[in-house]
């Protein structure tokens, strides 16, 4: 984009370190046209200056020359002028998508250009003006204590939510009249769906919300501001008092009851593409100036990086804990990422077996045999998390479980036959539910296993090797010939809280020596494989 200039004359440098946006009108004809074909002609237009910004030339709609065709599906929010609705431009044979733009509700810092229209550049795209320069202001950048404090002291914060407070408090004592901050910040968790922090300058509080997937889906979030911005719509600026009317969101009438006069909804983009959002609420009568928000809008990069910061490190602990489990999470990303990192512990090993998944999935089909199969996760996870053990892997339809023996072995093997008694029990009760009974086979073996990293250079696996898992495994899959839901070692026999059957020494495959095996007298008898 050309502008042709005559009679220039020198503008003065800004000074002020506020974010600036100045309207003057243009004497004389201007005219902007592309590739010789006139778009708007006019002699009212006016020239728009913001900082660190070319000048941008509009043009009175009335003096538009172009075909203009509506493009409903793009639209852009700018915190100062409003949310802009953009038009294709014809120019002869020429097509330009979204070429022209205009504010149909402009704030009050764009009233100036309300009702008319600017193009946007492209190549062959000039605008030539007779009367006084265009050119542009010098300086306009923005600094001061919050800029600062974000460059030298933000990234001492523990915690999102210390953060936050802090840059809520930060603006205030800048002279930013804001009533309320808060962020949302999408996570990658398996049931969580972000994190939602709210600060409030009246007494100084935070709240910090996790929702979830299912709320993310209900009315209250999808009809509000927070999914308009991070759904790519544009940010949001509703002046309570002077565009009430143009978003119709219900939470506005909230505000309005607590005393906001004005609220802002920005986007904060993280560097790997995910739209978080950032929200600004004032009760000062005249809402947020052009400096307060001109100030928060350029330092809105920074406080996403710093926010992001956050982000990832949660982000790093919840993909570890859910594929890795809590326990082992920690200790991976403690360091220990190295292949032979480990220790080498006594523990209870507990391995449970789905059985039947071969005829379940073909008696219940594909979808609802991963429905029961992951209802067969979940149980054995909760309780075995509940009895302070961990699920280091599922394998196939099978989960491998440890209980360390931090208290001792007699602690380790009794919460391992718990954990295996309750998910027999909780497997089997389906009353009241759509689902269907589940019967599993569980060996459970107690001894020295290394717990650590193994496998190639590049791909590695966090789990527990020795005889105890392997002899774990057996008994499970002997279980299965014998009747018995429950079959342990003799170390775990003697925590076992019920009455135990000797089932004798047992030869089982790849194990050296015989295992001496036991079942509860009362685990109730299982089909044969």
């Amino acid at each position: 984009m050309r502008f042709y200039l005559s009679g220039m004359t020198a503008r003065p440098q800004l000074t002020s370190n506020d974010y600036t946006i100045v309207v003057e009108p243009l004497a004389g004809e201007t005219v902007a046209s592309l590739g010789g074909e006139v778009l708007a002609r006019s002699n009212r237009a006016r020239v728009m200056y913001e900082t660190r910004l070319p000048p941008v030339v509009y043009f009175p709609e009335e003096d538009t020359v172009a075909k203009l065709e509506p493009a409903s599906e793009h639209r852009t929010f700018c915190p100062f002028k409003g949310t802009a609705s953009y038009s294709h431009v014809h120019a002869g044979a020429r097509v330009l998508e979204n070429g022209a733009w205009r504010y149909p509700n402009a704030l009050p810092e764009g009233q100036a250009v309300d009702g008319c229209i600017a193009f946007m550049p492209a190549d062959g795209l000039q605008v030539t003006h007779n009367g006084s320069a265009i050119d542009t202001i010098l300086g306009g950048n923005i600094s001061g204590p919050t800029v600062d404090w974000l460059l030298r002291e933000a990234w001492t914060a523990k915690s999102p939510e210390d953060l936050l407070a802090a840059l809520g408090k930060r603006l205030v004592a800048d002279g930013v009249a804001v009533w309320r901050l808060s962020v949302l910040v999408w996570s990658l968790h398996p049931m969580i769906a972000g994190r939602h922090i709210i600060w409030n300058r009246e007494g100084d509080t935070i709240e910090s919300r996790q929702p979830s997937y299912e709320l993310m889906e209900s009315p209250i979030y999808q009809e509000s501001p927070l999914r308009h911005v991070a759904d790519g719509l544009g940010g949001i600026r509703q002046k309570l008092d002077t565009n009430p009317d143009e978003f119709s969101f219900a939470v506005m009438e909230d505000f309005r009851k607590q005393g906001v006069t004005d609220y802002v909804a920005m986007p904060l983009p993280f560097s790997d593409g995910r739209v978080n959002v950032l929200t600004l609420a004032s009760d000062h009568p005249n809402g947020f100036t052009t400096a307060n928000l001109g100030l928060v809008f350029e330092c809105s990069a920074l406080i996403s990086r710093l926010f992001e910061v956050f982000a990832l490190t949660s982000n790093a602990t919840s993909l570890l804990e859910t594929y890795l489990g809590k326990r082992t999470g920690a200790r991976v990303l403690g360091g220990e990422i190295r292949r032979g990192d480990g220790d080498v512990i006594d523990a209870a090993i507990l391995f449970c077996d789905l059985r039947h998944s071969t005829r379940l999935e073909t008696e219940l089909g594909r979808e609802a045999y991963v429905r029961e199969l992951n209802r067969f996760f979940e149980v054995a996870t909760d309780i075995v998390n509940a009895h302070e053990g961990e699920v280091l892997k599922f394998i196939g339809d099978a989960v491998l479980a440890i209980f360390p023996a931090n208290q001792g072995n007699q602690k380790a093997c009794a919460q391992a036959v718990a954990s295996a008694e309750q998910i027999v029990e909780k497997l089997a009760d389906v009353a009241g539910t759509d689902h269907y009974p589940l019967s599993s086979a569980i060996g459970i073996a107690y001894g020295e296993v290394t717990y650590g990293n193994v496998g190639s250079r590049e791909r590695l696996d966090f789990t527990v090797i020795g005889s105890a898992a392997n002899i774990a495994a057996r008994l499970g899959d002997y279980g299965k010939t014998c009747g018995h839901a429950v079959v342990m070692s003799r170390e775990v026999a003697e925590a076992a809280a019920k009455p135990v059957e000797r089932l004798g020494a047992l030869a089982l495959h790849n194990v050296q020596e015989d295992v001496e095996a036991f079942a509860h007298s009362d685990s109730g008898a299982l089909a044969a494989s």
